[in-house]
């Protein structure tokens, strides 16, 4: 099943361009209480969606030994790191840019780009816009020896087999890296 709070994004946004709040303990409070809806409902596991929330990602699972609770980006950043060499990490928000590099193991050669304005053409339903610029981005890496493309945001997924397909190289995208991290914790 899916639970959405599509607020959180933006009032993360909100709070970090204001110097207010950020990952406070209300925003730990919402996802461990997305957490508490999702496990009561019989979830055999838990797969969080947006890579800026790590810290609150963590404490959830920290509550939550018996059963695996990943965050969206910790299975792409271990299928990029396995395949080894430069990783350009292209992200569509911000934020992300900040705090997901340090998930990455110490030493990994790694390079970031934001892939600007694609969010927002995103969430304008012009998804032509958000490949194109999220392409541009990848291009931009593998100009700086990026050999492996990861894509930061669930959302960036749909421009994955553009970007593959264009730059004839690896890319991982969250959900697919996940959902396979998921398949193998459960047995499936």
């Amino acid at each position: 099943m899916n639970l959405l709070d599509d607020s959180l994004s933006a009032d993360l946004a909100r709070q970090t361009a204001t110097g207010a709040g950020g990952l406070d303990e209300a925003m730990h409070q919402r996802f461990e209480k997305l957490a508490e809806y999702a496990e009561g409902t019989g979830a055999d596991a838990i797969l969080f969606t947006c890579s800026a929330f790590g810290p609150c990602i963590e404490a959830a699972a920290a509550r939550r030994p018996h059963m695996p609770v990943l965050k969206p980006n910790e299975a792409m950043v271990a299928d990029a790191v396995a395949l080894g060499g430069r990783i350009g990490l292209i992200a569509s928000f911000a934020p992300t840019l900040a705090s997901m590099p340090a998930e990455f193991p110490e030493g990994v050669d790694l390079i970031t780009r934001l892939a600007e304005g694609a969010m927002d053409a995103l969430n304008q339903g012009d998804g032509a816009r958000h490949d194109a610029l999220v392409l541009r981005a990848a291009s931009q890496l593998r100009s700086q020896g990026a050999s492996v493309i990861a894509l930061a945001q669930f959302s960036m997924a749909r421009a994955g087999g553009l970007v593959e397909h264009e730059l004839g190289m690896p890319v991982f995208t969250t959900p697919d890296s996940a959902v396979r991290a998921l398949q193998r914790r459960l047995g499936a």
